[in-house]
């Protein structure tokens, strides 16, 4: 049964033909060179047309408002109504279903502001192993079209189906519009697609016509389309930078298009020559599949705001036994613990410690994070901390046995005693003393 959030209208791309060229139903996966506005096969208006249909090679995937919708698939109860998922009123939203987004809730808004905009919405708290499961299975729907997949998060990757003609003995463009309906029917949630010639312009394909989309950019129009845009679309373009360019007068792509790179350059340093690329569709990165994921956290907010050691401990202790769970999941370890803090008056303190041995153990990940927070504790009052690690590798050289501190190999032997026995019983079979502790009203929790 496929999504019933609602439709997009079909994708041209500006492909406005003077004859007629590669057309895809994105439905019945007839093709064909038909000029109609509907299948000729199935009477379905999602046709995808573009006269580089059959040329272009990468491609960017994007699960549709995908926490919110992995809810709706499995509590069809939700699916008509506002979903957000997200923790208490003081922190964050992780996503929304696009009911809440047509009401103005937005990703990353804070949960205050989501529920004064949309009063009535059902508040979910993340359910981070589910979500990685189900995208784990997406992603190995993945692969199955090519070794060449770079994932940037959970729900969405890169794609380059270069020389994959042969293998599937059709073009691109109708590999990914079979992979999409494969998704919808395997596993009742949607996608959105970007097919272009670089990462760059494949990554905004498939932000035009969500949810289930499948835009198309192609080299012949790149230059002109981004030319309506404005300069926020350009990847690395962030707040602050869109703020240096505001300063200059800089706002649109046109603007930066009709400027020399060597005076982009003079002005922005190495900002301005990825400007001056970007901004005419020139993106040379390769999609790479070692870029899997550079690391792994979790944090959580506040209801009040928190100083004392006896209160901060044991919610650091929960949140590593956490990053743990999705490192050993996963078959990652990491090298360096990175520990976050968040102020009252909201600025972030970030500390980091490289470890000798790449770890996964929650053990490890927690000693070297409470050393971190401990030069923290002056009184200062935190509405948020999290720990994570980065420099991820894969977990053959995790954890070498320590033949100096005998403490720390006990304690390793007795953690993966216990993920056995979780791994039986479910995680709440076995908590330490320090987690069972945690489980308070004090926090909401987020992973990345």
């Amino acid at each position: 049964m496929p999504p019933t959030e609602p439709e997009a209208s079909p994708d041209t791309s500006g492909a406005a033909s003077r004859g007629p060229s590669r057309s895809i139903c994105r439905d019945c996966l007839e093709t064909g060179r038909w000029t109609a506005s509907r299948c000729p096969s199935c009477g379905s208006p999602r046709i995808l047309r573009h006269r580089e249909l059959d040329e272009l090679r990468i491609a960017h995937i994007d699960c549709d408002a995908f926490y919110a919708a992995v809810e709706k698939r499995d509590n069809p109860e939700l699916m008509h109504k506002p979903v957000i998922i997200g923790g208490g009123k003081r922190g964050v939203v992780s996503t929304a279903c696009y009911i809440a987004r047509i009401r103005g809730v937005r990703s990353a808004m804070p949960m205050f502001k989501a529920l004064a905009a949309c009063p009535d919405a059902v508040v979910i708290r993340p359910n981070m192993e589910k979500y990685a499961r189900v995208g784990r299975q997406i992603r190995d729907m993945m692969r199955d079209l090519t070794p060449l997949v770079e994932p940037l998060s959970i729900d969405e990757a890169f794609l380059d189906l270069t020389g994959t003609e042969r293998l599937h003995r059709s073009t691109p463009a109708q590999v990914l519009a079979r992979f999409a309906k494969r998704v919808e029917d395997e596993t009742q949630l949607s996608v959105s697609i970007g097919l272009s010639y670089c990462k760059f312009l494949a990554k905004i394909a498939s932000d035009l016509e969500k949810p289930r989309g499948f835009s198309v950019i192609g080299k012949a129009e790149a230059v002109d389309f981004l030319r309506r845009q404005p300069v926020s679309i350009i990847w690395g373009v962030g707040k602050a930078t869109q703020r240096m360019l505001e300063r200059d007068g800089i706002t649109s792509i046109a603007q930066v298009q009709d400027m020399e790179e060597s005076e982009l350059m003079r002005r922005f340093g190495s900002i301005g020559q990825r400007l001056a690329r970007l901004s005419h569709g020139n993106d040379k990165r390769k999609v790479d599949p070692s870029g899997e994921m550079k690391s792994i956290s979790a944090e959580t907010t506040f209801f009040e705001d928190l100083s004392g050691r006896e209160q901060l401990v044991p919610i650091l202790r929960r949140l590593s036994e956490k990053v743990s769970t999705r490192l050993k999941a996963g078959h990652l370890a990491g090298q360096t613990v990175v520990l976050k803090m968040r102020t009252a008056d909201f600025r972030t303190r970030t500390r980091n410690r490289a470890l000798a041995d790449p770890t996964q153990l929650a053990d490890r990940i927690f000693r070297t994070g409470l050393a971190l927070m401990e030069k923290e504790l002056d009184g200062t009052r935190f509405r948020l901390i999290g720990i994570g690690v980065s420099t991820l590798r894969s977990d053959e050289t995790a954890d070498p046995q320590d033949l100096v501190d005998l403490q720390s190999t006990r304690r390793a032997l007795a953690e993966r005693a216990m993920d056995k026995v979780r791994g039986r019983f479910g995680r709440s079979s076995l908590e330490t003393g320090l987690t069972f502790e945690s489980h308070s009203r004090h926090t909401t929790d987020r992973k990345s």
